[in-house]
């Protein structure tokens, strides 16, 4: 791999910096995008252990009846755990991938990764940070499911994707069928509460986008998510 690229991935995971050059002869680096063909779903082997270092992709569940649920998502300088488990448990992968834009990854094969984590203790202890912070994210969704409103999860959602949104737009890009799917509830439940919350003056709904018109109003329906 070239120096170039390996300083990349050393500034993003610092963890791997204590890799050897036969290591990184073994890695590579590609760039896929929404309309990139690729295998992983669910009950798929994988063959690497995938790092992203720009970009975005999702993981989500697909339930018996159809509906899908998103898990998270995964950005720069992070890795999706449920790979992780896959790649060291030696089982399939238990989830889908969807890629939501222009995303560039690092590529290790299995093997070598296997015993990275046995023998460099950085590697493990990222690796286990990102499964501790990744389990806290799914507990939450998982509670707020169970326990939330759907008033407080749609509030605080758009709150959390006003908060992510680029500094030079005020709308929030973004369907009412894409919301429903990262709640996992129906699209019909969604409308029905972006109109309640129009109509009350916290948001404005256009085709498509979102604009947060009353963050007080808003963050006064929400709870954490």
């Amino acid at each position: 791999m070239e120096p170039r690229k390996v300083d990349e991935i050393i500034r993003l995971f610092p963890c791997f910096s204590y890799l050897s050059a036969q290591d990184w002869a073994q890695a590579d680096t590609i760039r896929v995008a929404p309309s990139t063909l690729h295998p992983i779903a669910e009950g798929h082997y994988l063959k690497h252990a995938i790092f992203v270092l720009s970009g975005c992709i999702r993981i989500y569940k697909i339930g018996a009846s159809g509906r899908e649920v998103t898990l998270y998502r995964v950005r720069s300088g992070e890795c999706c755990v449920l790979m992780m488990a896959s790649i060291l448990g030696e089982t399939p992968y238990e989830a889908s991938v969807q890629i939501e834009s222009e995303t560039d990854i690092a590529l290790f094969p299995v093997e070598p990764f296997r015993k990275w984590m046995h023998d460099v203790p950085s590697v493990r202890k990222f690796i286990y940070r990102q499964f501790m912070d990744r389990f806290i994210h799914v507990s939450a969704l998982l509670e707020q499911i169970a326990f939330g409103s759907v008033q407080e999860r749609v509030a605080a959602y758009i709150m959390q994707r006003h908060e992510e949104r680029g500094s030079d737009s005020e709308w929030i890009v973004l369907t009412h069928e894409q919301m429903a799917v990262d709640l996992g509830t129906a699209r019909e439940v969604v409308s029905r509460m972006l109109r309640s919350f129009a109509q009350e003056g916290a948001i404005i709904v256009r085709r498509g986008k979102i604009a947060v018109a009353d963050t007080g109003k808003l963050t006064s329906y929400a709870s954490p998510l």
